[in-house]
């Protein structure tokens, strides 16, 4: 049976596929998706938090018995939405992750199987989705960013990452989703270049924050394949 994949953007994206699609993957590399990655191959649950209301987190997180991240850089908080800060994070840990992008997008995807993907796990997430996709259409949802008035700013380190996935895939391809696989085969000889001085890559290396951008950029390096079931991601074999 041959499997077909489309690519799609941001949160709009995922709710137009939202009952099309047998499987979602959220993409969003710089750092949603690399940071459940990287949380979730240590053995942490990882629950997204669509709202930027610190306040509102911090109640759903006590709810939850969860520890809250914090903004990026902040000290108050052990954890953020920056890869390295869970780099050592305890197996067994329940971490709230609030993320104005990926975080929404999981939200938005809420039909079918959810799963986060990013260039590290790209060849682990494509044999996993085509595995759970039966035959039914894979949805690739690079996340993007926001302009300052909400709208959706395209980011190619995204769809690069959604191409990563795709490239993996033996799968029948919307016309976007083979612009975004052949946008990830140009790239991967000069990747490192690219994810680096993208406006995303460049905003976090100007931060402070260039171990997060070495992260990120690493291909095929994670076996793990973060799942969201009952509002968290974990791992799939710990399902």
């Amino acid at each position: 049976m041959v499997l077909r994949a489309v690519c799609e953007w941001g949160r709009e994206g995922a709710r137009q596929c939202a009952g099309h699609a047998a499987a979602v993957i959220v993409v969003d590399v710089l750092s949603f998706s690399t940071c459940i990655d990287v949380a979730v191959s240590r053995g942490a649950t990882v629950y997204p938090f669509e709202s930027g209301d610190f306040t509102a987190a911090s109640k759903a997180a006590r709810a939850l018995g969860a520890e809250l991240a914090g903004a990026r850089g902040d000290t108050k908080y052990r954890y953020s939405l920056s890869p390295i800060s869970l780099a050592s994070i305890p197996t067994g840990t329940k971490l709230l992750l609030p993320s104005p992008n990926g975080s929404a997008i999981s939200a938005a995807a809420h039909s079918g199987t959810v799963l986060a993907g990013c260039l590290r796990n790209a060849r682990a997430i494509a044999e996993r989705v085509a595995a759970l996709a039966k035959g039914g259409a894979i949805a690739v949802i690079p996340a993007g960013e926001q302009w300052p008035d909400g709208s959706l700013r395209p980011a190619i380190e995204d769809l690069i990452g959604a191409g990563a996935i795709l490239h993996e895939l033996d799968a029948k391809c919307s016309p976007e989703a083979k612009i975004a696989r052949e946008a990830f085969r140009y790239s991967l000889p000069r990747l490192a270049n690219i994810i680096r001085n993208c406006v995303s890559g460049r905003e976090l290396i100007d931060r402070g924050f260039s171990e997060d951008v070495e992260i990120a950029l690493s291909v095929n390096t994670s076996e793990a394949t973060p799942t969201l079931r009952k509002g968290a991601y974990c791992d799939w074999p710990s399902l």
